[in-house]
């Protein structure tokens, strides 16, 4: 029995053609994945197929259904973590209440609760959460919140005992423990419960486990509907070879972690983080990655060696600044330092030309100077210049929040380090990158999704940093792309001697751009070879996907 047919189908945003003449089916029961590059379409499949996005022409039918799709269909998206800061159970009972009685989600009144709970905990068997009924949901780990909204999201299939899992991207920024455990909770809820399963994946891996069949997204169409293997063997055929760096290490340490310690508490909610004694080094013009479960303080590690945050003991000595020396030197240093978060934007309205200009003013000698100069006129003292400074290597949303919790506007950075431009030329960076000399002239909405990363990468290097952090930045990327990075970024540590330090899920992309890995895993550091360090993360995950 058929539970999905979709003939024809064609999707269009303005002019440009985002799916063309689209067609395929899936059998009931079965677990469909679809690959291909990013901006392939993948998503927008997955959205028609849920129903919250219309289509051109074509036909789709969902277990009979050619409309209302939502009633037997349920969604999860990687980044979505919409939950209810109560604990586990709670979640899960106000969505039962909704669905059971079309309302929003009050908690059923006391006489009805233990018909609710029942079912809630059914529910969470199906995700593996059973045994963290009790816990607050904000305090739950990255993979934890993931399976909570999974058991969420298939509440109303639940209840039907029928009906399509849709999933984009699942799992695709957890570490493999959370990704295994998810993965093994979408297998149980497809056995459970005899529902039909359609995902996309970036992560050969994921396809490989949890499918019975894929197809392949290219230019809209489907080019390639069969077994698995033979279906990523076709996407990734055109994967470049790794590029062969040659290495430039120095014996000089351009950072040094003694003894940190760093130790998150939430009031009612409990410790949700405690790095304790962490001691480690990173040489100059090493690639080095920090790997290890979710949650465990990677990317905290990563702030404090930006000094983004200061450890509450110990010390963080970076290109022989001590950070927790605030002042003229630390601000001095930040030039020489550039991030990109997970969370990268660029300002969809602004050309790559402005954008590049305007941050290598912002990071300039004249800035800078400009910054001291004022400082001194309005008595400014260099520990406060120094704390406004440093929010320019924020994420976006979370420098206006803290500006804000200060009474203050952006403009204040500006009005003390205004963008001041003397020598623009980014060929060299360009070229690193292999993007051309007229991508200056285009606008971020006139990029394509792998020119973009580029760029922002390119944002991080026009100042030419001595040493660049990169926090998960590339976790979503599909493998293709993600390989051209790795050759980019290893480009530009032979090129320019730029030391790298960089948190990332992917295990092979670790292993392939990697001098040397460093295991975090509750507090404990082990570091070595990459190839050694993640086989051994690999097995302490029990990840079977992987295998």
């Amino acid at each position: 029995m058929l539970a999905v047919k979709v003939k024809d189908l064609v999707k269009k945003y303005n002019d440009r053609v985002v799916l063309n003449k689209v067609s395929f089916n899936v059998k009931k029961g079965e677990i469909l994945g679809i690959v291909g590059r990013s901006g392939a379409g993948k998503s927008t499949l997955i959205k028609i197929l849920r129903g919250s996005l219309d289509y051109d022409e074509g036909e789709v039918e969902i277990l009979g259904r050619k409309e209302n799709f939502k009633e037997v269909t349920a969604i999860h998206l990687q980044r979505n973590f919409a939950l209810w800061a109560e604990p586990v159970i709670n979640n899960v009972i106000r969505k039962l209440y909704a669905i059971k009685n079309n309302a929003d989600e009050s908690l059923p009144i006391e006489e009805e609760w233990e018909e609710y709970e029942r079912e809630a905990i059914e529910i969470l068997k199906l995700v593996g959460l059973e045994h963290k009924k009790d816990a607050f949901a904000n305090i739950l780990s990255g993979g934890e919140k993931q399976r909570l909204i999974l058991a969420r999201q298939i509440t109303k299939l639940y209840l039907k005992r029928e009906g399509v899992l849709l999933l984009d991207e699942p799992g695709t920024m957890a570490c493999p423990a959370s990704k295994q455990k998810l993965l093994d909770a979408i297998k149980n809820i497809r056995d459970k419960l005899e529902i039909t399963v359609i995902l996309t994946s970036h992560l050969p891996d994921v396809h490989e486990y949890l499918c019975d069949r894929a197809i392949l997204l290219e230019n809209g169409k489907v080019k390639m509907d069969g077994e698995v293997g033979e279906v990523l063997k076709e996407f990734l055929k055109d994967m470049k070879e790794p590029y062969k760096r040659k290495p430039n290490i120095k014996d000089k340490k351009i950072i040094e972690v003694k003894n940190v310690s760093k130790r998150y508490y939430v009031v009612h909610g409990g410790e949700t983080l405690n790095l304790k004694n962490i001691s480690f080094y990173v040489r100059e013009g090493e690639i080095v990655s920090i790997i290890g479960p979710s949650g465990v303080g990677k990317t905290v590690l990563i702030r404090l060696m930006a000094g983004l945050e200061l450890p509450d003991e110990g010390e963080i000595i970076v290109d022989g600044v001590n950070l927790k020396n605030f002042g003229w030197e630390r601000v001095e240093l930040r030039k020489r330092i550039g991030i990109m978060h997970q969370e990268f934007s660029l300002p969809y309205y602004q050309t790559v030309e402005n954008l590049l200009k305007y941050r290598l003013g912002l990071k300039g000698e004249k800035a800078i100077a400009h910054a001291k100069a004022l400082a001194k006129e309005l008595n400014l003292s260099e520990k406060i210049v120094d704390s406004l400074y440093q929010l320019i290597d924020l994420p976006e949303s979370e420098r206006i929040s803290k500006l804000q919790k200060l009474g203050l506007s952006e403009e204040i950075i500006y009005k003390l380090f205004p963008p001041i431009v003397e020598d623009f030329n980014p060929e060299d960076i360009l070229e690193a990158l292999d993007l051309s000399k007229e991508i200056l002239k285009k606008k971020v909405s006139e990029l394509s999704g792998g020119e973009k990363v580029r760029v922002a990468i390119a944002l991080e290097l026009i100042t030419k940093p001595k040493i660049l952090f990169l926090d998960e930045p590339f976790g979503d990327l599909d493998p293709i792309t993600l390989r051209d990075v790795a050759n980019y970024l290893k480009k530009i540590n032979e090129k320019f001697g730029t030391t790298i330090v960089l948190v990332s899920h992917h295990i092979d992309f670790i292993k392939e751009i990697s001098d040397r890995a460093i295991l975090l895993d509750r507090s404990e550091v082990k570091e070595g070879k990459p190839e050694e360090i993640c086989e051994e993360f690999i097995k302490k995950s029990e990840a079977k996907f992987m295998s």
